[in-house]
């Protein structure tokens, strides 16, 4: 194990880093548990009749997997930078990892009720939280430089901060819009997809620097 390994307290990097993959891998998997297959024997009207009730989970499952996708990668990102742990900085991860293992559940929600303001509020309050856990994560590590090297460039820092919060705000706006129409909450939880998609600054500081 390199220098990048060590860690205060006997935690390791990896050991945060192998059990993030193995929720993250879990969780993506549950998600399609929420997938009903039509019953058997059904005429092809009626299995078209089922495809069209099931849409509503189809769409919902889609959206909420690229949306893990979003938040490995950027998980994935923040630990390129952040060379030590502590116990603090573990336990933050665990709520990080904990706002995750409820997506599976807040996606069934809203396959279920799609255009229900409760449904929409607990999706949008899972997206929020698991946004605003994630930018703990690199607040806690950047803060002072606690967990990343000395010389990071404090642009780095910021242009991550920033990023990261977006999500959140984004949701709890679309929150706000549940009490007027739930159909705007939906719109604007999807295009966080394109926005997060897309390549930005700190992608290409990523890309430039050294991979581990």
């Amino acid at each position: 194990m390199g220098i990048s390994g060590i860690v205060q307290g006997g935690l390791t990097k990896a050991r945060i880093e192998a059990l993030t993959d193995g929720i993250f891998a879990t969780v993506m998997t549950v998600l399609v548990l929420g997938l009903s297959l039509p019953q058997a024997g059904l005429s092809e009207s009626g299995l078209e009749g089922e495809i069209v009730n099931l849409s509503p989970h189809i769409l919902a499952y889609v959206f909420s997997f690229v949306v893990l996708g979003v938040y490995w990668i950027g998980h994935h990102n923040q630990f390129h930078y952040i060379k030590r742990t502590d116990r603090v900085f573990l336990w933050v991860n665990i709520l990080f990892l904990l706002t995750i293992g409820f997506v599976p559940f807040s996606t069934s929600l809203l396959g279920l009720y799609p255009f229900s303001p409760t449904a929409v509020r607990i999706y949008g309050v899972n997206l929020a939280a698991t946004g605003l856990a994630l930018y703990l994560v690199w607040w806690y590590a950047t803060a002072q430089h606690r967990l990343v090297e000395k010389d990071l460039d404090p642009h780095i820092v910021t242009l991550a901060r920033n990023r990261t919060l977006i999500g959140p705000v984004v949701s709890l706006t679309g929150i706000g819009f549940s009490f007027l129409d739930t159909r705007i909450s939906l719109v604007l939880y999807l295009l966080l997809i394109p926005f997060f998609i897309q390549p930005s600054h700190i992608d290409i500081h990523f890309r430039g620097g050294s991979h581990d």
